[in-house]
Parts: structure tokens; sequence; C-alpha cells
């Protein structure tokens, strides 16, 4: 899946983004950069840039990270060495920022689902975000945002802004591969009428519940909690089993990357 989510990228960046003169962030931008100034295939330097990071992964996170983008880079870098004299699919600008970024994001994440990384800038944010106040976030955006700023002088600063669009569209579309479509979601429960909503949760959304058992810090008494797990598509009709039951009930809902055993399939309602 690694190799596959690299091949994907590399489609993205070869047939849509480069020959249009729009870059990606991190590294890659770097190379694009570089292998337009100096006139030489984009893989070649996607290559050699990356292997510092690849062993800095495997000092920093492990062999098994390390592996694993070793892998993407090297089927990244030899894929766009092989699509490199080949005709784009568009040279209308928008539509190559659109397909591109798309296409991008979902090779990314694809490799990102399954353990891997194709970019170097993550791991020296991960280096540089335990020296400095600054989350791995940010020294994310302030690189990237440099490399654009370079892309600028380099091609256009239409270019450029286009290239902030294509990185955006990629952002999104990685969120949705390592989400899932579906999107699951926490939820966490806090009333008094709490067994009642238990059992209405479980007959009309067919999801299991959990009861947790929790104390008020002001007040002292002790409280039931209701843990579950839905999807995004349940929650309007979740809100409205609760505010049925308990207008005042406390609710808290947070987005959850993956679920794995336990009893959250769903079962039949009707």
């Amino acid at each position: 899946m690694v190799a596959l989510g690299a091949f994907i990228m590399a489609l993205g960046l070869e047939l849509f983004l480069v020959p249009n003169n729009i870059m990606d962030g991190g590294i890659v931008g770097v190379s694009i950069i570089t292998s337009h100034l100096l006139n030489l295939p984009l893989g070649i330097f996607i290559f050699i840039l990356n292997l510092p990071f690849i062993f800095l992964g495997y000092k920093q996170i492990g062999k098994t990270f390390a592996l694993s983008t070793g892998l993407g880079i090297t089927v990244l870098s030899l894929t766009t060495l092989f699509l490199h004299n080949l005709n784009p699919f568009t040279q209308d600008t928008l539509l190559a920022t659109v397909f591109g970024g798309m296409i991008l994001g979902i090779g990314v994440g694809i490799v990102i689902r399954y353990g891997g990384s194709l970019d170097g800038t993550e791991i020296l944010a991960i280096l540089f975000n335990r020296k400095t106040p600054f989350s791995v976030g940010e020294i994310i955006m302030f690189c990237n945002l440099l490399i654009f700023a370079v892309a600028g002088f380099v091609f256009t600063w239409e270019q450029a802004m286009y290239s902030i669009l294509a990185y955006y569209i990629a952002y999104k579309m990685i969120d949705i591969v390592i989400q899932g479509m579906e999107e699951s979601k926490s939820v966490y429960i806090i009333s008094d009428e709490i067994d009642e909503i238990g059992q209405t949760i479980m007959d009309r959304l067919g999801r299991g519940v959990t009861f947790l058992h929790g104390e008020g810090a002001y007040t002292g008494n002790d409280k039931k909690v209701i843990f579950t797990v839905i999807t995004r598509l349940e929650e309007s009709k979740l809100k409205t089993i609760v505010s049925e039951i308990d207008d005042h009930a406390f609710l808290a809902i947070g987005n959850i990357a993956e679920v794995r055993g336990g009893r959250f399939k769903k079962r039949d309602i009707h």
C-alpha cells in the first residue's frame, strides 16, 4: 500500500502539477524548484534530498517507519523518472491544480495510513518540536510558506498561489483518506436521564453504549457517563435523541481517525 500510494502521488506530480509549474510543499517542493533550475529530472532530487531524513526517521521514530518511508520515496522517485517525458493530462492551470492536488492527497494519505511518509519535512518538524515552543503543524506550515515564497520568485506569484491551492486540496484529501469517508466520532453524554438515553441510542441507532462512572468536581455527586462511537451520518439523529429526552444534557462529540475491535459494528434496527 505504501508503494501504491507513492505511485499515485507520482501521477499527480508528473501528469498534472510539475508540467504546469505548480508545486507541492516540503522536500518535494524543494525538489521541484531544484529540478526546474538545473533542468534535471525531478525523481533524482526527491531521492537525494530525502535520504538524510530517512536516516533521521530511523533514529527518531523506528526501523519500520524508516523502511516504509525508504520504500515509498524510492517508488516515488523511480515513477517520476519514468513519467517525466509523458505529456500532461491538461494544460489548464486550474484543472491541473484541482485534480493534481486531489491525486497527490490520495497518494500521500494512503502512505501515511499504512505507516510511511513521502516527505522529510514531518521528520524535521518532529525534531525541531522537541527544542522549540512551536508545534509540529506550525513548523511544517512555516517551512511550506517559505518554500512557496521561493516558488514565487522562481516561477511566478500566480503559480505560487496555485501551488498553495493545490497544497490545500491535497491536505483535505489526506484527511479523507486517513479518516475514511464515514469519519467515526466519539460521543460522551452526561445526564440525569442516562439510562433512557443509552437504551434509546441502542434501539434507534443500533449502536452499543458503555456506561462510565464519574464524579462531579464541584458537587462531589456520582455521575454516569455514556460513551459511544457513531458515524458522521448518525450525528444529527443522536443529537435529536438526546435533546428529546434531556434538553439540558452535556454532550461532547469528537472526531476519531480509526476504530477497531469491540462492538462498533452496527446492528440492525429495523
